[in-house]
């Protein structure tokens, strides 16, 4: 059996570290919106999720690739993946906005940021961050 091309697996390896990270803004959002509300929450929800999104690509998809003070490394990959936050909070923005059953059940606008916004950054984490 042939082995997958490294891009293969990089990006599965992101995948898989992007469903970690869905869970952790899933539940930063369930557990905030009643104090500051779905849109405020969200906002949180992604930050927390990126910063560990970030850690363990750093450690795993992407090991020892990037270099620099991790710190610096941090920072590149939330501006590298700010495009990828415009359309992943576009869309979460959006549907909670227009659509009663999204905003009922935030999972739904989640997924569809989450999805939305994954391939882009992927492209900029490994061209850009992790390079």
């Amino acid at each position: 059996m042939r082995a997958l091309p490294p891009v293969i697996v990089q990006f599965l390896r992101f995948g898989l570290v992007g469903a970690s990270g869905l869970v952790v803004e899933t539940a930063t959002i369930y557990g905030l919106r009643g104090a500051i509300g779905l849109y405020w929450a969200g906002g949180f929800a992604y930050f927390a999720s990126a910063s560990s999104n970030w850690l363990v690509n750093r450690v795993w998809t992407f090991r020892g690739q990037g270099a620099g003070p991790m710190h610096r490394q941090w920072a590149r990959f939330l501006l590298a993946n700010a495009a990828g936050f415009v359309i992943n909070r576009g869309t979460y923005f959006t549907l909670i906005t227009v659509s009663p059953t999204a905003y009922a059940h935030p999972i739904l606008a989640i997924l569809s940021g989450t999805a939305a916004g994954m391939f882009l950054n992927f492209h900029l984490s490994r061209t850009m961050v992790f390079r």
